[in-house]
């Protein structure tokens, strides 16, 4: 589990196809000490996607990414000297800073603006239709991995406010409009629509 607090950029050092080419092995850059303590095995996020280190060194680890995540993430579209979002899971007894992430990308959306307002940046975004439902104004959702809460919601569109600080010390700050990124819900909302499903049943019943 994961908070959406990312407390390091890494870089993408290298991509290795495996797996008859439908898999891939990336190598991630990462800043001095920011490995400390970590094992292989551990799982680590990266811009929103859980992924299990399998290599380690002191500056860098090594990933491997299945063709299942690839084509349901924005990971396949990941080059060599690429900046993303890390952020380590959660030990017992840490902050919790952001909202509960799990590291499950749910889909992708698209960049549509970015557009100054007072001393932050109103981002705008377009959500796949089967995610809409479970954006709320005032909700929380990551963005490549990002803890963020939604200020806007119509339609598919939804809106946030990114201050200078979020822009400074995530790989967000480098995106432009056209730009894609992967969305996790607030898992709360993922799960009070299992809920009603499953009530609209009995009802029927």
């Amino acid at each position: 589990m994961f908070t959406g607090i990312v407390t390091a950029i890494g870089e993408i050092r290298r991509l290795l196809p495996i797996g008859a080419g439908q898999d891939m092995r990336v190598g991630i850059a990462t800043p001095a000490g920011w490995l400390d303590g970590v094992a292989i095995g551990a799982s680590i996020c990266c811009s929103g996607c859980c992924l299990t280190v399998v290599e380690l060194a002191t500056d860098h680890f090594e990933v491997e990414v299945s063709a299942e995540s690839l084509s349901r993430t924005t990971l396949a579209g990941w080059r060599e000297g690429a900046r993303i979002n890390l952020e380590r899971s959660l030990k017992m007894g840490d902050e919790m800073g952001g909202h509960v992430v799990s590291g499950h990308v749910d889909g992708v959306a698209e960049v549509l603006s970015v557009v100054p307002e007072n001393g932050s940046h109103r981002w705008t975004f377009r959500l796949p239709p089967n995610l809409a439902r479970f954006v709320a104004e005032k909700g929380s959702i990551a963005i490549d991995g990002v803890s963020l809460t939604v200020n806007a919601v119509e339609g598919t569109d939804f809106g946030v406010n990114l201050i200078p600080h979020t822009t400074e010390v995530t790989a967000l700050g480098a995106l432009a409009p056209g730009a894609r990124v992967n969305i996790e819900i607030d898992m709360l909302a993922r799960y009070v629509a299992r809920l009603r499903q499953f009530e609209g049943r009995e009802s029927e019943a």
